[in-house]
């Protein structure tokens, strides 16, 4: 069906009217009309839209979402979008100015641009004329994934630029992120839904972001303020930040309120101050503030690292603290045998996160902190780490104090508990134990172990509990046809697991002493162990004074080593593993000096396409090779993969040797001697 003239007009303008709408509502706080009616004039276009083939990849109504994607397509960012380094402190801020004068020659102080540090997923927006063509990641800041259809649904983001004098070609930086009120809202509406609750805006404002469906995209309230520009064709921007979020912000792209020009680094101490203080105040989670020379000609006089620019710090804030309640304390039993205490919280909000338990470490731990069930406490957490219980809130009250006290037999499977050391206990019950089995289980099949794909937690909670697996060596028994009796396993799924558990039975001795789960038996140490013995029979068979004379072996790790195969279960485990088919290529040893790359010193960067880093790692180490996280003069080489960042560069300008990955393949294969032949465990 053709439209009218009355028709495209009518179009053109409920478009107008909608984007207008959007603003006044989402970027100024000021609306004009009702949800009602704004629903109103939106279901108008969309039927117009429709019925008359009218579609336009800048009309509102691509806010609604659209039909599933297949996958996600990579994005090449013209311009590397850069990370910034961190500060911790004032002293930290008149350093890095302190840095900035030895470069750069001025005569007055170094205007800076401020602003919050938003906690969320930073992007990129590409206009051209003017519409919105393209939105992707940041990715590793080189390579990026388009999320073009689920950033069309944000309503803060222009589709197509207003007003007058932008660029032809214009790239927009910016961090896109979940508000308080809107995080609450979803995890309201999960719950009404009773489906499961978001853990913080961050987390779900990125997952919504790599949602091939942008219908689901659509029902999350995200949104976003910019901070900078990338690439730009056909136009003058402003001549610094100041003036170019003021041109930004004319075109209708959000801008944070918060930001602020200031003209000295004092300012911008007394701007991180006051943003503190306003922190939980803001609608939207923020770990800090970033500090950025104003002065775009200064910023390139100051130039950039390979990973950040010289002219931009992130002053990050303290650590966040709350207070809640301590409701009980349960005793958790590790793949060691290892008991813990956990505290199990009345659910708080804190450095972006709802915490509703946490380890309590040992109960030394307790002692100290004096802490009893029912008391009002102090959580603190920052970015990643782990929450952690401070202190009792002073002055607090707690009607029924009850004592933490640590218990005498293991509360999973009953046996006795032993103290070990000064500090910590530990259950007798060693493989009987259920909560061991499940945690043995899990790390023989962990990544780093024998890597078998889909053996995950719930998995194996549901082949203990149903005794179908009593120790790792009957995961090489299972059937398709015994998994599919297990909750939500189809015959695929089932198939794949099998699969899976089949192909791992091929391995190496370094990854499967790692997967017994040794006692400080680590990757590191799995690897020494191999390459120094070669053979698991001599390694059954040495003494704790033969083991000390192998590298990153101590008395304790050496004791922990005799006593597993002086253990008769475990021996029987080993034969039973044989018998089923575990095996790995025969290591020759040979002494360390005659090792060909004995005395080489070697580092590896960016990203591996043929191996992986921790495999390329191990078969360096034996030939001989050092392989060390930093790059110095006593480096002999780089291997250098896609991605390399700053050690590539650091490299360079000491004049290190850089090869890729082809001749770090064509090395290894010259210098290896690991013959073919299967090594089975004895």
């Amino acid at each position: 069906m053709s439209a009218s003239t009355a028709i495209l007009e009518e179009v053109a303008s409920l478009r107008v009217q909608l984007e207008r709408h959007n603003r006044l509502y989402h970027t100024l706080d000021s609306p004009e009309i009702t949800d009602a009616d704004y629903d109103a004039l939106l279901a108008r276009l969309v039927s117009l839209e429709k019925d008359y083939n009218l579609f336009s990849p800048s009309s509102p109504s691509n806010r609604i979402g659209a039909e599933p994607l297949p996958g996600f397509t990579q994005v090449a960012h013209e311009i590397p979008m850069l990370s910034l380094d961190k500060v911790f402190g004032e002293e930290d801020l008149r350093a890095f100015e302190a840095r900035l004068l030895k470069r750069i020659e001025i005569s007055s102080e170094i205007i800076y641009s401020c602003e919050p540090k938003v906690d969320g997923v930073a992007v990129s927006l590409l206009y051209e004329k003017g519409q919105l063509v393209r939105a992707a990641t940041r990715g590793d800041g080189t390579i990026g994934e388009d999320i073009t259809h689920n950033v069309r649904t944000i309503r803060t983001i222009p589709l197509q630029l207003s007003g007058e004098g932008y660029p032809a070609v214009l790239e927009v930086r910016g961090e896109i992120f979940l508000g308080k009120l809107g995080f609450a809202q979803l995890n309201e509406q999960a719950r009404l839904d009773q489906s499961k609750v978001f853990v913080n805006p961050r987390n779900t404002a990125a997952g919504t972001l790599r949602q091939l469906d942008s219908r689901r995209a659509a029902k999350v309230p995200l949104q976003m303020y910019c901070y900078s520009v990338g690439l730009q064709e056909g136009g003058d921007l402003p001549d610094s930040l100041g003036g170019i979020f003021e041109a930004l912000a004319g075109w209708g792209l959000p801008t944070n309120p918060q930001r602020e020009v200031v003209e000295s680094i004092e300012r911008c101490i007394a701007y991180c101050e006051a943003l503190l203080e306003m922190r939980n105040a803001l609608e939207y989670e923020i770990d800090g503030a970033v500090i950025k020379v104003d002065s775009l000609e200064l910023q390139a006089s100051i130039g950039s690292n390979a990973r950040t620019p010289r002219w931009a710090m992130a002053y990050k804030f303290p650590a966040e603290e709350k207070s809640t309640r301590l409701l009980d304390v349960e005793f958790q039993v590790g793949r060691t045998g290892t008991i813990t205490p956990v505290a199990r919280l009345e659910p708080v909000f804190v450095g972006g996160v709802t915490v509703s338990n946490t380890t309590l470490h040992n109960m030394d731990e307790v002692t100290r902190l004096g802490v009893r069930i029912g008391d009002e406490i102090i959580i603190r957490r920052a970015g990643d780490v782990i929450p952690k219980v401070v202190r009792v809130l002073a002055g607090s009250v707690n009607p029924a104090p009850r004592a933490i006290i640590a218990p005498t037999q293991c509360p999973v499977c009953g046996c006795a508990v032993e103290k070990e050391g000064d500090v910590l206990i530990r259950c007798s019950g060693g493989l009987i134990c259920g909560a061991q089995r499940k945690e043995s289980i899990r790390h023989f099949a962990s990544r780093n172990a024998l890597d078998i794909d889909g053996m995950g937690e719930r998995i194996v909670e549901q082949l203990v509990d149903a005794e179908l697996v009593r120790d790792v060596s009957d995961l090489f028994v299972l059937e398709a046809s015994t998994l599919m009796s297990l909750d939500r396993m189809g015959v695929k799924s089932a198939e794949k697991l099998v699969a899976s558990i089949a192909r791992s039975r091929r391995t190496t001795l370094p990854k499967f002493l790692y997967a017994l789960g040794i006692r400080e038996v680590g990757e590191a140490t799995a690897l020494q162990l191999a390459n120094h013995f070669g053979d698991l029979m001599l390694l059954q068979e040495a003494s704790v004074e033969t083991l000390v004379a192998v590298p990153d072996v101590g008395p304790i790790v050496a004791e922990h080593i005799v006593s597993f195969f002086a253990n008769r279960a475990n021996i029987d485990l080993l034969s039973r593993l044989a018998a089923r088919g575990v095996s790995w290529p025969a290591i020759t040893v040979v002494s360390p000096e005659s090792k060909p790359l004995a005395g080489q010193t070697v580092v590896i960067t960016g990203t591996l396409e043929k191996l992986s880093r921790n495999e390329a790692k191990a078969r360096l180490i034996a030939l001989g090779a050092k392989v060390a996280g930093s790059v110095s003069k006593s480096t002999t080489i780089v291997y250098a993969g896609p991605g390399a960042g700053s050690k590539l560069a650091k490299a360079t300008e000491l004049g290190v040797e850089v090869a890729d990955e082809a001749a770090l393949l064509a090395l290894l294969a010259a210098l290896e001697t690991t013959s073919d032949a299967p090594k089975k465990a004895p």
